[in-house]
């Protein structure tokens, strides 16, 4: 695997990559044929995002090489009153769930375009938004089935290992909720 060099822009501010957002989340979950699915819709993910960005610690990240947006992420730190643990599946340990917004970083979302995919731009988007966090932990979620779980192993080869499982809307998959800890 030959690896991109890539340039970043870091928002806090989700007007300022909005569209780029939301170009890049139709292009890649089209690649995988989801978009006729509600839940990936352009406007269900809108919505997605912008609940997501009106959380205090939202921050996203866009890849470019040379000028060319090629993939994207964006992560919020999960806050007390969260609900990213409600839709749980699985049991959890006591304490687990317990957020204090320093303790848990959230990657609601990963996506790279097809012709960057296999030369480490995921790995260089997500090593980009923790190089300059503080929380001790992070959690992803991701369709098990995505990719015949190779998307999954992507995600346990840097360092994640899976907690339980979640469906947090009625349309949604199962998804496996990755955790990675300690970060540092």
């Amino acid at each position: 695997m030959s690896e991109t060099t890539l340039t970043f822009r870091h928002a806090t501010n989700v007007e300022e990559v909005r569209q780029a957002i939301l170009d890049l989340h139709v292009e890649v979950r089209g690649d995988f044929g989801l978009m006729h699915l509600p839940f990936y819709s352009v406007e269900r993910f809108g919505e997605r995002l912008t609940g997501h960005s009106s959380r205090d610690g939202w921050e996203a990240v866009i890849g470019y090489d040379g000028g060319e947006p090629v993939g994207f992420c964006y992560v919020v730190p999960l806050g007390p009153t969260t609900q990213w643990w409600s839709s749980m599946i699985t049991p959890v340990p006591e304490g687990f769930t317990t957020e204090t917004g320093q303790r848990t970083l959230a990657f609601n979302e990963i996506a790279v375009r097809s012709a960057w995919r296999g030369k480490g731009v995921s790995k260089q988007l997500h090593d980009e938004v923790m190089s300059g966090r503080t929380e001790e932990r992070a959690t992803l979620l991701v369709d098990p089935n995505a990719a015949d779980g190779k998307l999954k192993a992507v995600y346990e080869s840097w360092g994640y290992s899976e907690a339980g499982s979640q469906q947090p809307f009625s349309d949604s998959p199962v998804f496996s909720v990755m955790m990675k800890e300690p970060l540092k």
